[in-house]
């Protein structure tokens, strides 16, 4: 990814990044899963971290009933290194 972001005159680091999540169905008998109310999923919850040309710099997948806001939190804690450079976060609205 680093050598994309270069190739298009950007730096190998972004200081801007997009947080969302998808909430994902889960018919594995995972040890792991939670209900999302709001969705009405049982399962998982993908939190991706990408930058404005939407390359992805993190993802954290956590159970479904962890909130956005929580989601995110857990994107930065897990790649403080990747995400080092970053200034400005956009967030979905569940991360709000």
């Amino acid at each position: 990814m680093a050598r994309v972001r270069i190739s298009r005159g950007r730096n190998e680091k972004t200081s801007f990044v997009i947080i969302d999540a998808q909430s994902v169905k889960n018919t594995d008998p995972a040890e792991q899963k939670g209900y999302d109310a709001g969705k009405k999923v049982s399962g998982i919850k993908r939190h991706r971290a990408v930058d404005t040309q939407g390359l992805p710099h993190a993802i954290a997948i956590t159970t479904a009933d962890i909130t956005g806001r929580k989601g995110a939190l857990v994107v930065f804690w897990e790649h403080q290194d990747s995400l080092s450079a970053v200034t400005n976060v956009l967030v979905g609205g569940g991360c709000g």
